[in-house]
């Protein structure tokens, strides 16, 4: 059954200038943005990459204490390296956390007031 109503009207976007760009990237709502960003993302890529060394070491170099079986024939090389798997989900499902409640609102505020044209 065909229907007689137009076709849905496309929103128009502004396409911000290079001047806006540069203007956005200079205010010091982005900066805070980058901020937020810089706080939460490089601490914890340190932090994950020590972590991460910290058992290639100790499964170099520390086979004795690697190999101390902890219940049955679960050993410690065994529970670091599925901590290894956790912590990295904990740190995508805190990160989702941080984006979705501080970093995804000004960015969507931004991206918003430039293709708005305000």
């Amino acid at each position: 059954m065909a229907t007689d109503a137009p076709p849905p009207a496309k929103a128009e976007h502004h396409l911000p200038s290079a001047e806006e760009f540069t203007a956005v990237q200079e205010s010091a709502e982005f900066g805070e943005l980058r901020r937020s960003y810089r706080s939460f993302a490089f601490p914890l890529t340190v932090a994950f990459i020590a972590w991460y060394l910290l058992y290639v070491l100790l499964s170099n170099y520390a086979g004795d204490f690697m190999g101390t079986r902890l219940l049955g024939n679960v050993n410690i090389a065994f529970v670091l390296g599925i901590a290894q798997f956790v912590t990295t989900f904990l740190i995508a499902w805190w990160y989702s956390r941080h984006a979705a409640a501080k970093l995804d609102p000004k960015a969507e505020a931004i991206k918003s007031r430039m293709e708005g044209g305000a």
